[in-house]
């Protein structure tokens, strides 16, 4: 039978603590959210209550055809204090994560995904002098507790967009706008990244760790020397610096792939990037949809010589009819991209249910599963068809 994915090929859905767990008033997040001059519009208050719905969302999640799933732990449950680890916590994340193993799901565990404990966030964040030992103890710590549950081991989500958002656009916490200090955090989370590698292969060497970097494709808004040095500069910054910085033995094992929307850059703009041109499709969040940019960084991520998997990937939208083609146009460029040699192992989707969308609240629809206010699950009829194509490794089954 013709297949456009391998067997073997690992197909998932992706969540992050924070915005489905609920409840994670220890944290930088839950600060900014709480702050009245913050960029964002919303608490993220109960999320969707998978602190205490994980066994049944595991299920439902196993029955729509996942065989993998990836997820983050929440620091600040796990180490509340500087060096005060919760046994009560990590007993949680155990019963979390022997319940997904249990589905037959091969788990990606995400050591940090945006958030940080208040106390790290107090001594300065990612610009304490001593930010990559505490983080690295942290991972230590997670990889000694659990590493047997932890196959796949994330370090760190989106480094580049942790220091675009939080130090230069000022829309995630600390809320900063400075442009030397954005550059400054990106070279300090590739080498906590390092760090966490180490960490995690000294305390549990049967996990695989690796790092999931957002790869928007960029392009210059205008056709001119200075838009083109301009952008450049940007790719280095968001794309170059953390795949050409993947060196040496603690570089890791794979590298996860995220990727949404093509993006313009234009140096005259004050946020230094342009709207999408007249014409673009757009989704709930405003981002230009353009599928062949997928297939276009997984080829650049090759470049690393490591196992790639597509660790996001999704759209924001009420209209599930535009999810299902999304998902039809970014499968395809996938299994291109497969097809002209390049090594994916696996598709996770963004996101398996509709969440707290960071800075913009519960509005942006990504999930696959709805969520209503009792936090009754109702997969929508993208779930299904995502489920044939994880069952058959076919493009043709979506429809």
């Amino acid at each position: 039978m013709h297949r456009d994915f391998p067997a073997g090929f690992l197909w998932g859905a992706a969540t992050s603590a924070h915005q489905v767990e609920g409840g994670n008033v220890n944290n930088d997040w839950w600060d900014f959210e709480h702050a009245p001059a913050s960029a964002a519009r919303a608490s993220s208050g109960d999320g969707i209550d998978h602190f205490h719905h994980y066994a049944e969302d595991f299920a439902l999640l196993r029955q729509l055809g996942h065989n993998a799933h990836r997820l983050s732990l929440e620091w600040s449950r796990i180490e509340p204090a500087p060096g005060e680890f919760s046994r009560a916590a990590v007993a949680h994340y155990r019963r979390v994560l022997t319940a997904l193993a249990a589905t037959g799901m091969t788990a990606f565990v995400t050591l940090h995904h945006f958030t940080l404990p208040r106390w790290f966030a107090a001594r300065g964040g990612w610009l304490s002098p001593d930010a990559v030992h505490l983080f690295a103890r942290y991972c230590r710590h997670v990889a000694t507790e659990l590493g047997e549950l932890m196959p796949l081991v994330c370090t760190i989500n989106e480094p580049q967009m942790v220091a675009l958002h939080g130090y230069l656009e000022g829309y995630h916490p600390p809320g900063i706008t400075n442009p030397v200090l954005w550059k400054r955090v990106g070279r300090i989370l590739l080498d906590a990244h390092h760090a966490a590698v180490a960490a995690v292969r000294a305390a549990s060497p049967t996990s695989q760790a690796g790092l999931a970097v957002q790869l928007p494709l960029l392009a210059p808004i205008r056709d001119d020397p200075a838009c083109d040095a301009f952008h450049r500069s940007m790719r280095h910054e968001i794309v170059d610096l953390y795949l050409d910085g993947l060196t040496g033995p603690d570089r890791g094992d794979w590298l996860g792939v995220q990727y949404y929307r093509k993006q313009w850059v234009d140096p005259a703009s004050p946020t230094l990037f342009a709207e999408p041109p007249a014409g673009s499709r757009l989704t709930q969040m405003g981002w230009a949809v353009y599928p062949d940019g997928l297939r276009q960084m997984l080829h650049r991520a090759e470049a690393t010589g490591m196992p790639l998997y597509v660790t996001e990937n999704g759209i924001a939208t009420e209209d599930d009819d535009e999810r299902l083609d999304y998902l039809h146009t970014h499968l395809e460029a996938t299994a291109q991209a497969i097809k002209e040699g390049v090594d994916v192992c696996g598709y996770l989707h963004w996101s398996a249910f509709d969440n707290f969308e960071w800075s913009e609240g519960y509005r942006p629809k990504f999930g696959l599963i709805g969520v209503d206010e009792h936090f009754n699950r109702v997969a929508k009829p993208s779930a299904h068809a995502f489920a044939r194509i994880a069952r058959t490794g076919r493009l043709d089954a979506l429809r």
